[in-house]
Order: structure tokens, then sequence, then C-alpha cells
């Protein structure tokens, strides 16, 4: 079967499941319906091995107990707003400061930390899986209620072209009964040598992107840079730990939003990241006008993840397409992140498996 269902524990008092969902092209994921979390995907290398390639637990205890996000579905606004405030229709909200002075995620309790519905479909594309949440009005200090929806789907063939395809799409859609802030982010830790292969390091880079939004220290302030000359280059293939130094931070490594060419909510090309040992390939498509790179840099070896792993520093690396970390608080970027009603939010990534 394409698609099955087990259980996965429980949450809060609801129980929560786990979907398999299979493309018989070799792509396997696994998606749980707390946090609408991706658990595990498994992809063949350049000899038809399969391994897991995303960072993670075996077990709903793992998630439960402070995962670092690991293949979340996070919302009501992924990644940061300076100082856990901003102004919208004349009211200011204040949000939890979740992250030193900072709200991350969409608060202590967001939606990686919630129970989603779900419903399995077999599509003409190949096996998906529709997840849902309803966000109250003031929930995590937000106004409006929002109607989010997550779908993940495995394709299995290319119409166009009659080939097998082996590619994860996620289309995250949400509505507002208010004027509110929506960014929605798929969180997951890609490592295409396997979960426990060790760091990403040695995978080759590259982000289809001429600038970048420094910040003070992390949080953009509304500057943009081009990133020619600077550690944050990667329009060319680019080890990740070449200029992993450079690019300074506590801890060091990449946190940092890139500004991604071309129409900044039209379906594009974003980044190509390469695993020189397996051959696996993930080449990446969205409809957002930033990509958040995170090398791992928190990741100290305190988390044991699947199999018992101890995922240390740079185990794996996020490639986050987004709005603007903070747009609300800067003027040119506040559209990005304002959701009204009648006007509804979509996010779309295509992640493309292929090997060299």
């Amino acid at each position: 079967m394409a698609i099955t269902k087990t259980s996965f524990g429980s949450a809060d008092g609801t129980n929560v499941d786990l979907y398999t969902l299979s493309n018989g092209n070799g792509l396997q994921a696994k998606v749980a319906t707390y946090g609408a979390i991706l658990t595990s995907l498994e992809v063949p290398d350049r000899d038809g091995l399969p391994a897991d390639v995303v960072l993670g637990f075996d077990d709903l205890g793992g998630y439960l107990s402070g995962s670092p996000y690991f293949g979340a579905t996070v919302g009501r606004v992924g990644n940061r707003i300076r100082n856990a405030t901003f102004e919208l229709e004349g009211r200011r909200f204040v949000l939890a400061a979740n992250n030193g002075d900072h709200h991350l995620h969409g608060g202590a309790k967001g939606w990686d930390k919630v129970v989603w519905s779900a419903e399995a479909m077999e599509t003409a594309e190949g096996p998906a899986l529709r997840l849902a949440h309803v966000s109250p009005d003031g929930e995590e200090g937000y106004p409006g209620t929002v109607s989010a929806t997550c779908v993940y789907t495995l394709s299995k063939k290319d119409d166009k072209r009659n080939e097998k395809t082996n590619e994860l799409r996620v289309e995250m859609r949400a509505t507002t009964d208010a004027v509110t802030l929506v960014n929605i982010v798929h969180h997951s830790y890609w490592n295409l040598g396997g979960h426990a292969s060790g760091p990403i390091t040695d995978h080759a880079l590259t982000v289809f992107a001429e600038r970048y939004t420094p910040g003070d220290p992390i949080v953009p302030t509304g500057e943009v840079a081009p990133v020619r000359g600077t550690p944050f280059d990667f329009s060319s293939p680019k080890r990740v730990g070449q200029d992993l130094t450079a690019a300074g931070g506590d801890p060091i490594g990449y946190d940092h939003n890139w500004v991604i060419d071309g129409q900044p909510n039209a379906l594009r090309p974003v980044a190509r990241l390469a695993d020189p040992k397996s051959g696996r390939v993930l080449s990446l498509e969205a409809d957002q006008p930033g990509l958040q790179f995170y090398s791992g840099n928190y990741l100290d070896g305190s988390i044991r993840g699947k199999g018992g792993r101890a995922y240390a520093r740079n185990a794996g690396l996020c490639l986050e397409t987004q709005a603007f970390p903070n747009a609300i608080n800067v003027p040119a970027w506040r559209d990005q992140v304002i959701l009204r009603p009648g006007t509804p939010y979509r996010h779309v990534m295509i992640h493309r498996f292929t090997t060299e």
C-alpha cells in the first residue's frame, strides 16, 4: 500500500498518528500528526541503496521533550521577530520572547507542538497526506483565527517526460478571519549521507541568490547586502564547511536569510545540495522571497536521535523557504507576512532527489 497509518502515542491527551507514504520509486516518507512533522525520508543513493536523510527521533517522546524543530511545520510565524513585538492596524502586540529577547517559530507553543488532523489521499501525482490545524484568535498573542493546511505529496511519475520521479512536495496554505501575520516554514534538517553519517560540512551547496539580509547580530535589520566577496556567497557550488568559521556567529556557522533571485512569489530554483559520498542531490524550488540556511550550529551532541545517534554540531542543515525574518518590523518587507481576510496564504516547496 502507498499509505499506511500506525499509532505514535499521544500528546495533550490527543492520539498522535504516524503515516508512511511510499511512491514505488524508492522514496518513503513518515509524517506525524504532532507538529505535522516529517520524521523520516528514505532516499536511494547512486547505487540504489536507501538512507533516511532527515534528523529526528524514533518515537514521539523525543519530539515532546525538546526537539529543535526537527522536520516540523512551523507557524504562525516562522523565524524571528525582533524584541517579540510588532504593530498591526494601530495596535501593539507582545509575543513570547522564546529566543533571547526575540520571538521564534510561533512562540512557546507554536504549530510544531500541536496535533493536526490528517487525511490520506491517493492523487494523480502520488500518495499524499493533508494535515489541518485551526489556530484560534489570540493563540500565542496573534490576532485572528487562522485555518492552516499542510499537504505532503510524494511524486511517482513525470507525465510530461513519462519518467519516474522522486520528489517531496510540501504545500502550506492558510486563511484568516482578521488581519494577522502568517509565515509557515518547513524545518527539516537534511543530511544527504543519512541522518547518522556525520557532519554535512562536505556537502556542496548552491543558493540562487546574489543578496542576503545581514543581522544585528542575527535578526535582520532591513539591510540587503550583496553576497559577492563574503562568506555568504553560494552562487556557485561550495562546500558548506569552506567558510563556516568566516561566517561568524556564536556558535559559529550560518543562520541567515538569502534573497532568492527572481520574482518573490514565483515558483523558481532556490538551492541545490549535493553529497559527494552518496551521490544524492537535492534540488529545491519554492515560491517564497527568502531562504534561511541554517548549518546546525546549536546541535552539540546532547540530543540523541534515531537509533540513539548523538547529533553533533553540523549533523544536519536546514533550507527553509520563507518570508524574510522580522519582516513585520521592516517597512519595506512587512507586506510579506501580513495576511488579510479573503486573500489566502500559499507556500509551495518541491524537493527533487536525483543522484550523480
